[in-house]
């Protein structure tokens, strides 16, 4: 579990450096990309977390 919290954390710094990179550069590129990234990551993370709950409350 730690690992996956990791993970999330890591994925969450990585779309934060894309909008860093789109602010600094103004290329739409990264702007993309760190949407994705940032879309992406919170979708597994509310999943992976809603199933840890649903384990817990079974």
């Amino acid at each position: 579990m730690a690992v996956v919290r990791g993970l999330v954390f890591l994925l969450l710094l990585v779309a934060a450096v894309c909008f860093a990179l789109f602010a600094a550069t103004g290329k739409p590129r990264y702007k993309r990309l760190g949407l994705a990234i940032l879309k992406w990551t919170v979708a597994a993370a509310l999943v992976f977390f809603g199933v840890l709950i649903v384990q817990r409350v079974v």
